[in-house]
């Protein structure tokens, strides 16, 4: 049985590769060390509020190196990091963090006012850490004076920490109200693992952790730019994936998306691995590269990531014209359910037709009542996942008996 947490293996990271680059953001760097130090900040300020055992975290926030910070610090304190859409109105954000029972809230100053007017239907929230350099409310705590006051020594919670620690994902609510997503972390990095960069064994531990990091290899650890918000899954996990293999996450300076700014980092960082949604993202890449051919060095870059949006197969062969060397991994997931299917495209393979996946190894399409579809048969069906997955929806058991099933004596996300 394994017991992975992220911030115990973050911290063995740190230990290890304590001089090596861990964030980056404009002129700013943080080593391994820095990020390790700045996240007890954070654990110290939520534990000295009072906060238990479990207590949930919400990250309001646009991309920044204070959303990996805040994560890393409550999964130190062993309590959960929320996901938060920073594109909510008033009713949205009071229904997200009373849903899921928010103690304390990780802001950006600009939402400042939207926070105090969400303040009163919230009481739950103990602490309020206000991010950035505008005036900090009466009523929150500047984020850059807790993380100052960091305790001596690790950070950590008089209960521990283990693999049955949470991280909650709120979903888009596109099927209803926003729904959060259970995933232990133990089962989180178990499937994130299976693709990294940087690949531990199983049930290795923290000492597989340690021999896997202190033995040259082929594969470096990689230097990666989330393109969509870390909010969003597919930045959140993509960036995840990257420091559980003792990566760099490098974050665009700019809060919006600038095709030329993701290609111009690609180019000065080294970057060798970007996360994007699809063609939204992939147009516009495409198109700077169009108007200016040869401008950019890619040589460094070799992986690109989707999710969540299609991704066409005429934009894919025209990443691969300005960048022979890269591979495409389009992959058809979600939140509840990562690795149902994915298509790659590279310079031997070319690329697959647009939507056309191929079903992962642990992936079936079942009726409603849990019976196979044949391909080709013509009959609608649902995609069943098994193995490692989510313990369910927050506070949703009714949700949550309806996607996560027992067939054949095994459990599938449907």
């Amino acid at each position: 049985m394994s017991d992975w947490n992220l911030a115990e293996v973050w911290e063995t990271v740190a230990e290890e590769r304590p001089a090596a680059e861990a964030l980056v953001w404009g002129p700013r760097r943080w080593t391994w060390a820095e990020l390790d130090r700045r996240a007890d900040g954070v654990a110290g300020a939520l534990l000295a509020a009072g906060l238990g055992r479990q207590a949930k975290v919400a990250q309001y926030l646009l991309n920044g190196p204070e959303y990996l910070e805040s994560l890393f610090g409550a999964a130190k304190a062993g309590m959960v990091p929320v996901n938060t859409n920073y594109r909510y109105a008033e009713d949205e954000l009071a229904y997200l963090w009373d849903n899921a029972d928010v103690e304390a809230v990780v802001f950006d100053v600009g939402f400042a006012e939207r926070a105090a007017a969400v303040r009163p239907r919230v009481p739950g929230v103990r602490l309020w850490l206000a991010v950035g350099a505008g005036p900090v409310p009466p009523w929150a705590v500047a984020y850059e004076d807790a993380v100052a006051a960091a305790p001596p020594g690790r950070a950590r919670g008089p209960w521990g920490r283990g693999g049955d620690d949470l991280l909650l994902i709120y979903t888009g609510g596109t099927t209803g109200m926003p729904k959060g997503v259970m995933w232990r972390q133990d089962d989180l990095f178990g499937v994130l693992n299976r693709s990294a960069a940087v690949r531990y064994p199983d049930d290795g531990g923290l000492d597989g952790v340690r021999e896997r990091l202190r033995r040259p290899d082929r594969h470096p650890s990689p230097r990666q730019v989330p393109g969509p918000p870390l909010m969003h899954g597919t930045g959140l996990f993509t960036a995840i994936a990257a420091l559980d293999s003792a990566g760099c996450v490098v974050l665009p300076p700019s809060r919006r998306f600038h095709p030329e700014e993701l290609l111009d980092l690609v180019e000065a960082e080294r970057v060798t691995e970007v996360s994007i949604v699809g063609d939204a993202f992939a147009r516009p890449l495409l198109a700077a590269l169009d108007a200016h051919p040869g401008r950019w060095d890619l040589s460094s870059l070799w992986l690109m990531v989707s999710s969540g949006v299609m991704w066409s197969a005429e934009v894919k062969a025209g990443l691969l014209r300005h960048a022979p060397r890269l591979t495409m991994v389009d992959t058809l997931g979600s939140s509840e359910a990562v690795g149902v299917a994915s298509s790659r495209s590279d310079g031997e393979r070319g690329t697959g037709a647009t939507a056309g996946f191929q079903l992962g190894p642990h992936t079936r399409v079942i009726d409603e009542d849990g019976r196979d579809v044949a391909p080709g048969s013509g009959r609608p069906g649902l995609l069943a996942l098994r193995g490692r997955g989510p313990v369910g929806y927050y506070k949703d058991p009714e949700t949550t008996a309806r996607t996560w099933r027992v067939l054949d004596g095994e459990r599938w996300t449907v």
